[in-house]
C-alpha cells in the first residue's frame, strides 16, 4: 500500500483581527496536525521610508502607522527625540499624555473584548459564523454591544477633549503637549467614568464567567510556557507610560531587572522567516529557542508585583493566585488581564481628571538636537513598543527601528495555533469550529498587524508550488 498523502489546511484570511494574514496547517499521512504558520501577508516599510526625513517630522508621521495604537507610537517616537535633545517635558505635559495614552488603551481593549473575542466568549466557538460576530452580539446581548462600543467611544474622546482628534493626535510632541485641557472637558470626562467602570466591570464578569464554566479548556488552550516582558515602575508596579524593563522566565523568576529601555537591543535580537514579513523575536541571551517571550496584558500582569489602583489591585491578586503566584500561561487569560488593565486604566484616568494639576499651563519643554541616537519606548496596548532613532549632524534620520510588540508576540502566536490545533483539527473531518478556535488563539494576542511587518536587510521568501492534493511539486527560495 502506498504512503498516505500529507495535506494542508489554509485559514484564510484570519478573521476579527486588525490586518491581513493566514494560516497553513501541515497534516500528516493520517490527518493530524504537525505543523503550523502564522503567515503576515502586507508589507509596509515604515522604517525605510522615514530615513532621511528630519527627526522633528517624525512625531507627525508616526502616529499614521495605526489607527488603533497612535498614541503609543507617538508617545515612543518623541521620547526618542527628546533622547537625543536631552530634555524632558514639564510634570503636567506628562500628565497630559499619560491621559491620552490611558484612553488609548482603553478604546483599544474595548474594541478586542467587545467586538473581536466576545463573539466566542458569549455565543461559542462553535457557533454558525453568519452569526459569530458583532452583530451576533448586538442580536443576543444588545446591551453588552451598546457597552463596548461606548467605551471605546470613551476611550478616543479622552485625546479629542485635549487635542481636538480622535486618532492621530497632533498635540504630543518632543517637550511635551502643545495643547492643555480645559474645565469643561475635564468635566465632561469625569462625566463618563461611571459608566465607562460599570462597563469594564461588565466586561470583567463576562471572561470570568467563560473560564469558570470553561475550566478545562481554559487550563489546556495554548498553555505553552514562556518567558515574558514588560515595564515596571521603580517598585515593580504595573507601568505603561514610563520605566524600566523587567524580563521574567516561565517560573516568574526575574531573568532582567531595571534595565532601561534603550539597552534593548542587549536583551532582544531579531531573525526573519520565510513565511511571513513578521519578524521573529527572541531574548538573546536563551537564543531563539528557549528564549520565546511574550509581551502585552498577560506580560505584563506577569511580571508586575502590584497595580497602581485599588480595584485593579483587588482582581490582580486573584489573577496571580490563578497559577499559585506562577505567571499564567493560556493564552485565553490574555483577555481576563486586559479587562483588569482597563479598570486600572480608567480608575488612574479619574485620578489625573481629578488632580488639580491637570490644569497647569506650563506642558512644554524646549529643546534642540544635542546627540546623534535616540531610544524612546512605551507600553501600548499590545505590548512594549520601542522607536529607535539615529540622525546624521543635520538632524536627518540614517537609521529607524521599530519594534512592534505584535512582533515580539510572533513566536508565541506561531506556537499557540500549533498547539490548539494539534488539539482540536482533524483533518478527516475538519469542522468550521475546529478551525475558529485556531483563529482564537490568534484573537489572544489582539495582533496589530499594519504596523508590525517590515524587512531586515533582504526579506527571505519561499514560494511553494503545490498539486490539487497538496504535494509539493517546487520550491523557489530567495535569501
Amino acid at each position: 500500500m502506498g504512503e498516505t498523502v500529507k495535506r494542508r489546511i489554509s485559514i484564510s484570511p484570519v478573521t476579527r483581527i486588525e490586518g491581513h494574514a493566514r494560516i497553513t496547517l501541515q497534516l500528516d499521512g493520517k490527518g493530524r496536525v504537525e505543523e503550523a504558520f502564522f503567515h503576515v501577508n502586507e508589507f509596509r516599510g515604515f522604517e525605510r521610508f522615514c530615513e532621511g526625513r528630519y527627526y522633528t517630522e517624525m512625531s507627525v508621521i508616526t502616529p499614521r502607522i495605526c489607527g488603533i495604537c497612535p498614541v503609543s507610537h507617538i508617545l515612543a517616537s518623541v521620547k526618542a527625540c527628546e533622547a537625543m535633545e536631552g530634555i524632558r517635558p514639564p510634570a503636567n505635559g506628562e500628565r497630559l499624555r499619560r491621559l491620552i495614552h490611558l484612553g488609548q488603551n482603553v478604546a483599544s481593549h474595548a474594541l478586542s473584548f467587545f467586538h473581536l473575542s466576545a463573539p466566542d466568549l458569549l455565543l461559542g466557538f462553535d457557533a454558525p459564523p453568519e452569526k459569530r460576530n458583532l452583530f451576533g452580539v448586538a442580536d443576543a446581548y444588545p446591551d453588552i454591544a451598546v457597552g463596548g462600543i461606548r467605551l471605546r467611544k470613551f476611550g478616543q474622546e479622552v485625546g479629542e477633549r485635549i487635542t481636538g482628534r480622535k486618532v492621530h493626535s497632533a498635540g504630543i510632541v518632543p517637550g511635551g503637549m502643545t495643547c492643555g485641557l480645559s474645565d469643561p472637558d475635564r468635566d465632561a470626562l469625569l462625566a463618563w467614568m461611571p459608566e465607562a467602570k460599570a462597563t469594564a466591570r461588565k466586561g470583567l464578569d463576562i471572561i470570568r464567567d467563560f473560564l469558570e464554566a470553561n475550566h478545562e479548556t481554559a487550563r489546556t488552550f495554548a498553555v505553552s510556557p514562556t518567558m515574558y516582558l514588560g515595564t515596571v515602575g521603580p517598585d515593580g508596579t504595573h507601568e505603561l507610560y514610563d520605566g524600566r524593563l523587567r524580563f521574567v522566565d516561565r517560573d516568574g523568576d526575574v531573568t532582567v531587572d531595571g534595565a532601561d529601555p534603550s539597552d534593548y537591543l542587549s536583551h532582544i535580537a531579531e531573525r526573519s522567516v520565510d513565511w511571513s514579513y513578521l519578524t521573529w523575536p527572541y531574548f538573546r541571551q536563551m537564543g531563539v529557542e528557549q528564549g520565546v517571550f511574550r509581551v502585552g496584558p498577560l506580560a505584563r500582569l506577569n511580571v508586575a508585583e502590584r497595580m497602581k489602583t485599588p480595584e485593579a489591585q483587588r482582581e490582580f491578586r486573584i489573577f496571580r493566585q490563578l497559577n499559585g503566584g506562577k505567571p499564567v500561561h493560556g493564552a485565553l487569560f490574555y483577555h481576563y488581564a486586559r479587562m483588569i488593565e482597563t479598570i486600572a486604566a480608567i480608575e488612574e484616568m479619574e485620578r489625573l481628571l481629578e488632580d488639580a494639576g491637570i490644569m497647569d499651563t506650563d506642558i512644554r519643554s524646549e529643546g534642540r538636537l544635542n546627540g546623534t541616537e535616540g531610544v524612546g519606548s512605551c507600553e501600548a496596548p499590545r505590548g512594549t513598543l520601542f522607536h529607535h532613532y539615529r540622525v546624521d549632524g543635520d538632524g536627518k534620520l540614517t537609521k529607524v527601528n521599530l519594534l512592534i510588540a505584535t512582533a515580539q508576540n510572533n513566536p508565541s502566536m506561531n506556537r499557540s495555533i500549533r498547539e490548539v490545533a494539534a488539539m482540536y483539527v482533524d483533518g478527516n473531518d475538519v469542522k468550521e469550529g475546529m478551525l475558529n478556535r485556531v483563529e482564537a488563539a490568534i484573537r489572544c494576542y489582539d495582533p496589530c498587524l499594519s504596523c508590525s511587518t517590515h524587512a531586515m536587510g533582504r526579506m527571505p521568501m519561499a514560494v511553494d508550488l503545490l498539486d490539487r492534493d497538496g504535494v509539493l511539486l517546487r520550491r523557489i527560495e530567495r535569501g
